[in-house]
């Protein structure tokens, strides 16, 4: 479990996520789900970072899509997120993917969630 998150960091390493979804599943009724699924979504968001930054063209649409559709799910379950990671994924995907409906859809959903009043990152 603790040298998977790094890997799923990685562009082209799709097929993890079916083992995290499978770890996800059984830790579903115990403590640890929460703290896996803050891992996850980290690596949600650094493998996208990675995926605008090494394939600035859009090429691999239907990876990024599943990806940000993970970050989405991961988000309105976990409802935080690390400032470092946020930044990076704001930056890096309005770099690259200003014009991508699926990016600016879910970045739209995640400011709505981060930035609630109670949110940490409102302040």
């Amino acid at each position: 479990m603790d040298c998977l998150p790094p890997a799923l960091e990685r562009a082209g390493n799709e097929g993890s996520w079916a083992v995290a979804d499978a770890i996800s599943t059984v830790l579903k009724n115990s403590e640890e789900l929460h703290s896996w699924r803050r891992h996850l979504l980290s690596a949600c968001i650094k493998g996208l970072v990675t995926m605008y930054s090494s394939s600035k063209d859009e090429s691999k649409q239907e990876v990024e899509r599943s990806m940000l559709l993970r970050l989405e799910e991961l988000l309105c379950v976990v409802g935080d997120v690390d400032p470092d990671d946020w930044c990076n994924l704001v930056k890096t995907g309005l770099k690259y993917r200003y014009r991508d409906e699926a990016f600016l859809k879910v970045l739209n959903i995640a400011i709505q969630l981060l930035y609630k009043k109670e949110s940490s990152l409102s302040q």
